[in-house]
């Protein structure tokens, strides 16, 4: 909401956008002419997409000229890219709304509302100063001269009549002049600030990557106090009792020996627990290989098919687990003889209807009866909601007699 104003902070912002305007519609000409010339040699496309992102800057100083009519700070509504580089700072702003919503704004000042404010101006402030110019203006004449081309003043009477006819107009037209301020003012609010649904939308892809990153840390922080704490005791009891076999008298080496076979299954239990929290392997050698070993441990064959990059932490722990949830349902529910496992990155469009982005899709396909249903039970739905963390989809494509087909999505 824009607060009352005096006239003159007003007229400032009035003046300020015709300032603003001409420039900008001179840019916005020579990028279009040049862009559009220069694309045929693929030189203009940069030019475009400059052209593209000019209500960017214009955005951030028609807000910062907002505070002449209202003090209250209009906060930017762009979100800050979750990784650093040009790159992703370009591909985040192409694809949020209100970066359109501020190239009309910017081709709309530029072709329209600074004329309109220039033409404000000179009604309310031009001619009530030439009246008030008046004696002035036939001192420098020495005989006679017509007032804004209408009036023609040839004494001083006229013309100190005329100047007192001018400081009633201007006094006159300073109200509808802020008014018309505010008016414009309310505009461009319209158009540069952020809506509730996209404040919200920012907040919770905040807090969603803030919760993700937390989850990761304390999944490796539990990780490694199991294996450099109790992993690390349970291979000194091992030894102590294999030690104390060899040296025990018959009757007492019967039960070292039981538990020393129970602390080495305690142990290799251990492990796997920790290598379920967290593998090795992802850490070290990324998503592909961390698949590859999950479908070696798998109680079905799984043919592997996957050529990936490296990913951020929070998206490789995501896939490899969602991974592993797919073939241990295929494992205990699907009664198949073999499974299939392919993953590729690219640009590409997501099965919502989403596209212009890094796409990281795996697919897991089974021989089994089919007939998987979420809702029973599977695992699916939590499969699913491991996805959503991240903005990522899950398919099941799973007739009745198979195969089962399930698609994981994770823009990145």
């Amino acid at each position: 909401m824009i607060s009352r104003v005096g006239p003159w902070r007003a007229a400032g912002y009035l003046v300020t956008g015709v300032l603003v305007g001409v420039p900008l519609l001179v840019g916005l000409l020579v990028l279009g002419v040049v862009g559009a010339a220069l694309t045929p040699v693929l030189v203009g496309l940069p030019l475009l997409a400059l052209l593209a992102l000019t209500g960017v800057p214009v955005g951030a100083v028609e807000r910062w000229r907002l505070r002449l009519m209202d003090p209250a700070r209009l906060p930017g509504p762009h979100r800050t890219p979750d990784e650093p580089g040009l790159t992703a700072w370009a591909r985040l702003r192409f694809g949020e709304p209100v970066t359109w919503r501020e190239l009309a704004y910017a081709v709309l000042l530029a072709c329209v509302l600074w004329p309109l404010d220039l033409l404000v101006l000179a009604g309310a402030l031009g001619v009530p100063g030439a009246m008030l110019g008046a004696p002035v203006q036939l001192a420098v004449s020495g005989g006679d001269t017509r007032i804004a081309k209408l009036w023609l003043i040839d004494s001083y009477g006229q013309a100190f009549l005329c100047a007192a006819g001018g400081l009633v107009l201007l006094l006159v037209l300073l109200w509808p002049l802020a008014l018309y301020a505010r008016s414009r003012a309310a505009l461009a609010r319209l158009f540069l600030a952020a809506r509730e649904p996209e404040q919200r939308l920012a907040e919770v892809t905040r807090s969603r990557a803030r919760l993700v990153a937390a989850f990761e840390a304390e999944r490796r922080r539990i990780e490694r106090d199991l294996h450099d704490g109790a992993q690390q005791r349970l291979v000194a009891l091992s030894m102590k009792l294999g030690l104390a076999r060899l040296d025990a008298p018959p009757e007492l080496a019967e039960r070292l020996t039981a538990a020393h076979e129970e602390a080495d299954q305690v142990l290799s239990e251990l492990r796997e627990l920790i290598h379920g929290i967290h593998p090795q392997v992802l850490a070290d050698y990324g998503l592909g290989d961390a698949i590859a070993d999950a479908a070696d441990r798998s109680a079905v064959p799984v043919e592997v098919d996957v050529r990936l990059p490296r990913f951020a932490e929070s998206v490789e722990a995501a896939a490899y687990f969602a991974v592993r949830e797919a073939l241990a349902n295929v494992g205990r529910h699907s009664g198949a003889g073999r499974a299939w496992i392919s993953g590729r990155y690219g640009e590409g469009r997501r099965g919502d209807g989403r596209g212009g982005e890094g796409l990281l899709r795996i697919e897991v396909r089974d021989d089994g009866r089919g007939g998987a249903d979420p809702l029973a039970g599977s695992g699916l739905t939590g499969l699913a909601d491991r996805l959503a963390v991240l903005d990522g989809t899950l398919t099941v494509d799973s007739p009745p007699g198979g195969p089962t087909v399930l698609c994981m999505e994770i823009p990145c």
